[in-house]
């Protein structure tokens, strides 16, 4: 046999034995086990970004209101915020306070249907951020770090626990009329393996690109076309085992094939009946986009999917660096109904026991005034509440100081957040790692030591 002969050999036989590993790849259920039991099956997170004031909707602050236009205390220390030194004059809020419930949480008035489900949530009043503007933040509350790069949220959920549904995506994105600030980067896999990064679903009749055959196509066409490109790609990448993008493309053609059958009735909102539509605010202009989402997050986890994320404020449209009565007012009128809906449609179908809902913006908002009608940037303390798969409604978590600058009481990172949120789908932060540059990394870096235990009813780390 000569060189060139041996050469062909080799090559050959190298891509049939490529073939059938990505034959058997594509074809073994193959997701990994869970460390421990979980308490949920599905994750959605309800991104409220650009920076809802927590002082103004969970967080009420009477003493604020005493000391509306007295300029901050210089007790509280000097502040570098993203606008400025944080000198203004504080601002108190005009909002009505109620207590509802059993367990008698206070919500404004700006959330009269979110309001009537706080015996379902845990509302942690004492979160922490790292970052002082938007695309760094997204950033960190996405990914755990201020800086691009590292694996997402849902990105690490889909690593850790592999697909629900082999028919659609582990991990998907639904956005309303803009892209969030920083883009892809908010759901990509990072270092990880590319098949697991997030699938962004957009506005309109058709959420899921190219997922409609081409007209006059068939689906045996369809099939033979992605076994030819399957086949030159296999032999291209016979020598690129390392290379996860190409595996992933691979992947994500044979995931687009078989969603062509799965992903539109997935979408198809046709087939939900009009009291659903309505309860979602489906019938409203204002609520309709957000609606159309939260109901389509409601179909997917029901359909196996593991994580969503829905943006609402695409672009930082909670940023009130001005007029905050006009930008809170709208935003809390466009995601008030849809979220009480998704909560109550949820618990009427049995499924809130297993689906955690997570609400939260990438910071909170300042007590004294930008602009003079508006509120700065807080990542020293604000508010995210959680409900469903497994946590324990009707508490109250942590707290921030007198004005609601500074988390004082049980601060909560982000990183606690992350491995919170991990833990109730069966998933060890610490346990969830990934070699990369001679280094097992995890979703929290070296942090989120303490995670908030309380979220699920046991007691907190000394």
């Amino acid at each position: 046999m000569n060189l060139r002969s041996r050469r062909r050999f080799l090559t050959q036989g190298g891509s049939g034995l490529g073939a059938l590993a990505f034959s058997c790849l594509l074809e073994a259920d193959t997701n990994p086990a869970p460390h421990h039991t979980p308490k949920a099956k599905s994750v959605i997170f309800l991104f409220m970004e650009g920076g809802p004031s927590h002082i103004d909707l969970f967080d009420p602050k009477p003493k604020l209101n005493e000391m509306h236009g007295q300029p901050m205390p210089k007790s509280f220390g000097k502040l570098i915020t993203a606008m400025g030194t944080g000198n203004n004059s504080l601002l108190g809020s005009p909002r009505q306070w109620k207590q509802h419930g059993q367990s008698g949480a206070w919500v404004s008035d700006w959330y009269p249907e979110i309001a009537r489900h706080v015996d379902d949530m845990a509302i942690v009043r004492s979160c922490v951020a790292d970052g002082l503007n938007h695309v760094g933040s997204v950033c960190q509350m996405n990914t755990g770090d201020i800086l691009a790069g590292r694996p997402s949220m849902g990105a690490w959920v889909s690593y850790g626990l592999g697909s629900a549904n082999r028919d659609l995506p582990t991990f998907t994105v639904l956005i309303d009329d803009k892209d969030p600030l920083g883009n892809t980067k908010n759901w990509s896999s990072g270092f990880i393996p590319a098949v697991h990064q997030g699938t962004l679903f957009r506005q309109g009749e058709t959420p899921i690109l190219n997922t409609r055959l081409a007209p006059g196509d068939s689906p045996e066409r369809q099939r033979g076309k992605l076994d030819f490109l399957a086949g030159l790609n296999r032999a291209w990448n016979a020598d690129k085992a390392e290379d996860s993008e190409l595996d992933a493309r691979l992947r994500s053609y044979e995931l687009a094939y078989r969603m062509q059958a799965a992903g539109p009735e997935a979408v198809d909102l046709s087939r939900e009946t009009a009291e659903t539509k309505a309860l979602y605010g489906m019938d409203d202009p204002v609520t309709e986009v957000f609606g159309r989402n939260c109901l389509l997050a409601r179909r997917l986890v029901e359909r196996g999917v593991r994580f969503v994320e829905l943006y609402c404020g695409s672009g930082s449209g909670w940023d009130a660096h001005s007029d905050m009565e006009g930008n809170h007012g709208k935003w809390c009128r466009v995601s008030d109904k849809p979220i009480a809906g998704l909560l109550t449609d949820l618990k009427r179908r049995g499924m809130l026991d297993q689906t955690l809902i997570v609400w939260g913006g990438e910071f909170g908002r300042t007590p004294f005034n930008e602009k003079g009608t508006g509120r700065d940037h807080n990542p020293w303390g604000f508010t995210m509440w959680f409900a469903g798969g497994g946590v324990r409604g009707g508490q109250v978590i942590g707290s921030t100081d007198e004005i609601g600058l500074r988390a004082v009481e049980r601060p909560s990172h982000v990183h606690d957040v992350h491995a919170s949120i991990l833990w109730l789908m069966g998933l060890d932060h610490k346990r969830l790692t990934y070699m990369h540059n001679g280094r097992a990394e995890r979703p929290t870096i070296v942090a989120g030591e303490t995670m908030i235990p309380e979220l699920w009813g046991a007691k907190p780390r000394a």
